[in-house]
């Protein structure tokens, strides 16, 4: 047991009659349950696009900059805006170590991991700023709109 922690996107693939043939989305499933899967019912696409595993820093901004304080388990919408800011504070923390406990503090728990800022809590940090950069990168190269979620269970 421990925090687990998934960012997720999700891209809306719905295809509607008004569309021409070259803005329709092809959605294909394979596999065990293809047959129970019926492709033009598909409205979302959803993919894991960062895991982390007990990064309590990056959890604790998260509930409280995200959740309003709900430290639940629940599944909650993240804009573009918070993800901007947290890549932003995983920055300046990476710069200057000394601002890690103002912003981006970690937070104990029963089976939240270490506490300490480590060389572990610094590589947490420059995993999470390659998650987002990445995926900020993604959405500007594509012009495309995605919906973002954070989900957390211990």
């Amino acid at each position: 047991m421990g925090l687990d922690q998934y960012l997720t996107k999700k891209t809306y693939v719905k295809n509607w009659n008004h569309m021409s043939d070259g803005e329709k989305h092809n959605v294909s499933v394979d596999g065990k349950s293809a047959k129970e899967i019926k492709p033009e019912r598909i409205t979302h696409i959803e993919e894991e696009i960062g895991y982390w595993r007990k990064a309590n820093q990056i959890h604790n901004w998260f509930v409280n900059n995200v959740q309003n304080g709900n430290d639940n388990c629940g599944t909650y919408y993240v804009g573009v805006e918070q993800l901007e800011e947290l890549s932003e504070n995983c920055k300046a923390v990476l710069a200057d170590h000394s601002k890690a406990d103002k912003l981006l503090p970690t937070q104990p728990g029963f089976f939240f991991g270490e506490t300490g800022y480590d060389e572990w809590y610094f590589g947490q940090l420059e995993e999470t700023v390659e998650i987002i950069d990445g995926i900020l990168t993604e959405m500007k190269e594509n012009e495309a709109h995605y919906e973002f979620y954070y989900e957390s269970s211990w």
